[in-house]
């Protein structure tokens, strides 16, 4: 492990907020297959996220349960218990979409069993020998979980921003997962690049690894909208096109190419640090108003 570097990004003090798991449920009888009203290209770029992070989510706790002996910082211990909690929770709430998505006829399995490949056997664990070999593997994976991290915070405070979907009529039910998520990304956003920091922090790896999650990313989503979008059933002529991304983004009912963009520097900067990214403030308000995690804080409550 190789943190000993001369000058280490810093964080914001004042952003760090103790993490909890918040054990939300949502009902999905009322939610139509087009949630966001008129636009299905909208909807199904977003349905995206269903199909990615179940298994992406599962994935990074499996990573960091492994890296868990590794951490010598008690708070950050303290932070990836709760990073583990939230992310177990987020997978969980995802995948429970899956099978509303298969009464109204559109089967994600397809793209869902390549998902599970990519994250189990690609990027799961592998026969290396004891010592730097599998501490290299490790090491990889922790890198580029943060990198990924930076990009859910991104969407995270995207979609907590996002009022156009308000102003078309989304579905409540589905506007609340996507906005509780997105809150919890914004809340435990610093979390994954400590853990980078603390037990690597190489420049290097970070622009590897940052280039690897990126081009993955693209590449995913774009393939998961096409999928989406050619099997919507209710579509006769479903296409995604790179076109329309960029007409949804300047119409606000999805990130625009520019802000995507413009979030690529700021990583690579020498001394970026998450916390100074989004508003811990606006991601715990919302949290506190959020119906699914506020009845999950009175189910909490009463069972005690």
């Amino acid at each position: 492990m190789s943190n000993t570097k001369a000058r280490l990004p810093q964080p914001a003090a004042s952003e760090h907020v103790a993490l909890k798991a918040r054990n939300v449920s949502f009902s999905w009888e009322s939610t139509p297959l087009h949630w966001l009203p008129g636009d299905p290209f909208a909807t199904h770029t977003i349905n995206v996220l269903h199909l990615l992070l179940p298994a992406g989510e599962r994935w990074f706790v499996h990573v960091y349960k492994q890296v868990l002996p590794l951490i010598r910082d008690e708070r950050l211990r303290e932070d990836v218990i709760g990073f583990i909690g939230q992310e177990a929770m987020h997978s969980q709430a995802h995948d429970e979409v899956l099978p509303h998505l298969r009464e109204q006829g559109l089967d994600p399995t397809p793209y869902t069993a390549q998902v599970d490949w990519l994250f189990e056997k690609l990027l799961g664990d592998r026969t290396l020998p004891p010592g730097r070999p599998r501490q290299w593997w490790l090491m990889e994976r922790v890198a580029l979980i943060a990198a990924i991290e930076h990009y859910t915070a991104f969407l995270g405070d995207w979609v907590l921003n996002a009022e156009e979907l308000d102003r078309r009529g989304a579905d409540p039910t589905m506007l609340d997962l996507l906005r509780w998520h997105g809150a919890e990304e914004v809340e435990h956003r610093s979390v994954a690049f400590d853990l980078f920091l603390h037990v690597d922090g190489g420049y290097r790896r970070r622009v590897r690894t940052w280039a690897i999650a990126f081009t993955a990313l693209v590449f995913l989503w774009q393939r998961g909208a096409r999928f989406f979008m050619e099997n919507d059933p209710t579509l006769t002529d479903g296409r995604a096109r790179l076109r329309d991304f960029h007409r949804a983004g300047r119409a606000g009912t999805l990130p625009t190419t520019g802000a995507m963009l413009r979030s690529i520097p700021r990583y690579l900067s020498r001394d970026y640090h998450p916390s100074r990214e989004c508003s811990t403030e606006q991601a715990v308000a919302y949290l506190a108003s959020s119906p699914a995690a506020t009845a999950a804080e009175t189910r909490a409550n009463g069972a005690l």
